[in-house]
């Protein structure tokens, strides 16, 4: 077998071309030192030296614009002009100009900030009076929306791959008001309110159903399919964060709760017609479901460098994978140009017109991550396709490529090919409850009647619905003082498979914290059901004796059909070039990641992807896979509980985007470091029966000072670890308390030499108060040190704790049984 490359490479040729520039830069100086000349020589040469690049540059720079204006008018212009300072219709010769469009908006302004203001003030003000009980005295006292009306900057109409009943159009929008938004809680004393806003992004107008009678047109929705940018101008937002029950937020987060209201599948729909199914408009069925596999990459750049870049390295890369608003992230393959993923991803698609597949890969540093490329790819061709297995070439990098398999995996309403799929993703023969899906659950949540009251008589409750397919989980809104509350929500789940697996349904009091009833549907019954689908009331079981729950389910089989086409067919996805600039790209698609710490490639695989939904449940933080569909809040006017449970939610870019998104196909997906602990780990078996703590223990100390308002973690000392060399280990602890993974938030103990059982006795602690640290996760792990560039570092063994305890504040010592993973952890005494 071939020897593997070494690591570190000496540029020859660089470092003697650098010590060449380094003597002609000192020796002038050292010349004029030996004749004892004035230093005004120097600057006097290097001002000449200036003047003349500077003057030959000028020239040969507009030399070079009037040829290439010769050869390529347009690709001049582009280029003597910021891509960013464009409008759309510039880039897109399909994105027309709306001048008419903005002239109609500015005259009709001043109503529509009579629309917001009523909408401030009759829908928005009840509500986050009835999300918490410390905000009842909540109350806006000043809206001025401004007189900068909003602008459109371009608009594209789609008469390709639509329905013919309906009209799709996007607008590219621009919203920079100097607005005036005061707002106050007499209770607390506290005022805030905003200065201005800004808002950019592509908003989608879908207009359908089209109808043969005035007024030609069903209903009217609206949505980003994006996130769009958004900056507000605070006043008086410190404050307004110390008020219990907003002490969770923070200015991002805000930003981010508010954002999420406006993106694709949350929409706006305005009905027209009295006979139009909202329901149906509001949540409509998915088109298709992507399945990505994410392969391989040859040929990165290296960007790694030691020695100010003359001894070259390689890099970590890692892959951010965004599909509208579902973001996934693969692990980091470390010291590797020619990294091999091997996961698998699924994404819902609910509007492929004008929706990407967007792939970015970067380098992972302690600062700041490298760009290693990016890639876009059309939707629409997938779908023509239904199979594509390629090497893309990576855009904005000089070099690099990116093996993919995409598959465009119909929703049918019937289950006649289902045990072909379940057979072509071996969930005939697997038990799990996980892995590739054969199916997705769609579900609307629709209302409740007569529920009970709960613990206390002649009180209504504050129902919400808690839903779960298998490890996946999922929590509905919250409805304040009501015992037929009506949610008009929708949630989907992917089923590996639906003959084997049911849906759990629950109504909890979320006041009092108990049950109002439940029920469970096997989804066998979804299969011989007509459309797979069911619209009914289902009784509730532990609860009133006509308490109902209405929902309409529906179950589509995930079938990856073959088009029919010519033998001598030949297909290649359409790639499409960034319209952006790399910056203005990365601040929009990936605006945390460069500014995230170091990731530790010995971190557990998270519980679940990038999704905003409001809270999981413990069942969801555990084991929820990648390719549960972020649910947004849906209805502004009714989610009266998004602040009191926006402590708890966390949006695409406050999950650390860091973190990786655990594959749905193999456990290859699993850190390198916990893959080579199960390998060490069976070696020591190797036919023998390990003890309960094959891994060793840890001994720590932990509660919280409310004096300090800090949580103090002792960690004392380990015992029985596995030796990591025939010398043993060089143990040491490092600590994060989650979410947190950054750099500043990491607490390590000294390294102990060649032994067993270290002692450490090492206090530590974390700015955080009692009610947030309820809500953490400590993570603790034990690694071996090893020496410089030793190859003995690795995993000894890992341990997760919730500290949702009543004991915290009092403290406790125990011994801990360290895994592999740090999952299911326990204490031995």
């Amino acid at each position: 077998p071939e020897s593997p490359p070494p690591l570190l490479s000496v540029d020859v040729t660089g470092l003697v071309s650098q010590f060449a520039r380094s003597f002609v830069l000192i020796f002038p100086v050292y010349v004029l030192g030996y004749l004892g000349l004035s230093f005004s020589w120097v600057l006097i040469a290097l001002c000449g030296l200036f003047w003349i690049r500077r003057h030959r540059g000028g020239k040969s720079s507009r030399l070079g614009r009037a040829l290439a204006f010769l050869e390529d008018e347009e690709e001049a212009v582009r280029l003597s002009v910021s891509s960013a300072d464009l409008p759309a219709w510039v880039h897109f010769p399909d994105t027309e100009r709306a001048e008419w469009l903005n002239k109609t908006v500015e005259q009709m302004w001043p109503f529509i900030c009579q629309f917001i203001e009523k909408l401030f003030r009759e829908t928005i003000e009840p509500a986050v009076r009835g999300a918490n009980n410390h905000l009842s005295t909540f109350s806006f006292t000043k809206i001025d929306i401004g007189h900068q009306p909003l602008r459109i900057n371009g608009v594209k109409v789609y008469t390709e791959n639509v329905d013919k009943r309906q009209i799709i159009l996007d607008l590219q929008i621009s919203f920079v008001g100097n607005c005036e938004i005061d707002l106050e809680i007499k209770r607390y004393f506290c005022r805030a309110g905003v200065k201005s806003i800004q808002i950019h992004g592509t908003m989608r107008v879908i207009l359908e159903p089209l109808i043969g009678d005035m007024p030609l047109i069903g209903a009217l929705s609206l949505f980003f399919l994006r996130k769009p940018l958004l900056e507000i101008n605070w006043t008086g937002l410190t404050n307004l964060l110390d008020v219990p029950g907003l002490n969770g937020l923070s200015d991002t987060i805000i930003l981010d709760i508010i954002s999420n209201y406006l993106v694709l599948p949350n929409r706006i729909t305005v009905p027209l017609v009295s006979e139009v199914q909202i329901a149906q408009l509001r949540f409509p069925i998915p088109k298709g479901v992507l399945r990505i596999h994410f392969i391989e990459a040859q040929d990165l750049e290296g960007k790694d460098t030691y020695l100010k870049g003359i001894v070259k390295g390689k890099s970590d890369p890692y892959g951010i994978i965004r599909v509208g608003n579902q973001i996934f992230q693969s692990k980091v393959i470390k010291e590797n140009l020619n990294p091999k993923w091997n996961e698998v991803y699924e994404a819902l698609v609910y509007e492929h017109p004008g929706q990407e597949l967007e792939i970015e890969l970067f380098d992972e540093d302690p600062d700041k991550d490298d760009f290693l490329g990016s890639l876009m790819i059309d939707l629409i061709e997938v779908e023509k396709e239904r199979l594509l297995d390629e090497w893309f070439t990576l855009d904005e990098v000089s070099k690099g490529k990116l093996h993919l398999k995409l598959e465009w995996l119909t929703l049918m309403p019937t289950a006649d090919n289902l045990d072909k799929v379940l057979t072509s993703i071996r969930a005939d023969k697997d038990q799990a409850n996980d892995g590739l899906s054969s199916a997705l659950l769609i579900l609307y949540l629709d209302s409740a009647r007569n529920l009970p009251s709960g613990k206390k008589i002649n009180s209504n409750p504050n129902p919400l619905v808690l839903l779960s397919v298998g490890h996946k989980a999922q929590e509905s809104k919250i409805r304040y003082k009501t015992n037929e509350p009506v949610w008009e929500e929708n949630f989907t789940f992917f089923v590996h498979n639906p003959k084997r697996q049911d849906l759990e349904v629950e109504v909890r009091d979320e006041q009092h914290q108990c049950s109002l009833g439940n029920f469970k549907l096997p989804l066998s019954q979804l299969l011989e059901s007509e459309d797979l689908t069911m619209h009914q009331r289902f009784h509730l079981s532990n609860s009133g004796p006509n308490s109902t729950i209405n929902m309409k389910i529906a179950l589509r089989v995930l079938s990856l059909e073959k088009p029919a086409r010519s033998p001598d067919h030949q297909h290649s996805a359409q790639v499409k070039r960034p319209s952006l600039s790399k910056d203005a790209r990365k601040s929009s698609f990936k605006p945390q990641v460069p500014a995230s710490p170091t990731s530790d490639p010995n971190k557990p695989v998270p519980g679940s992807p990038v999704t905003d939904s409001d809270k999981k449940t413990d069942a969801a933080d555990k084991s929820q896979p990648a390719n549960a569909s972020p649910q947004w809040p849906t209805d502004l006017s009714r989610s009266s509980s998004s602040l009191q449970a926006s402590s708890f939610s966390c949006s695409p870019s406050h999950l650390s985007v860091k973190e990786p998104t655990p594959s749905i196909a193999s456990d290859i997906s699993l850190p390198i470091a916990t893959q080579e602990l199960r390998q060490r780990l069976r070696q020591l078996e190797n036919g023998t029966t390990l003890g309960q703590s094959p891994l060793g223990q840890i001994q720590l100390t932990i509660r919280h000072s409310s004096q300090r308002n800090k949580l103090i973690v002792v960690v004392h000392s380990c015992r029985n670890l596995i030796a990591f060399s025939e010398e043993g280990s060089d143990p040491y602890v490092r600590m994060y308390l989650l979410p947190d993974k950054r750099r500043s938030g990491r607490r390590k103990t000294h390294v102990s030499k060649k032994t067993l059982n270290p002692v450490f006795d090492q206090m530590f602690d974390f700015s955080v108060s009692l009610p947030e640290v309820q809500r953490r996760t400590l993570d603790v792990a034990v690694k071996n040190s090893g020496g410089f560039l030793s190859k003995d570092k690795g995993l000894l063994g890992k341990l997760l704790i919730p500290l949702a305890s009543e004991e915290l504040a009092k403290g406790w010592t125990q011994w801990y049984d360290l895994t592999e993973d740090g999952t299911r952890p326990h204490g031995a005494s």
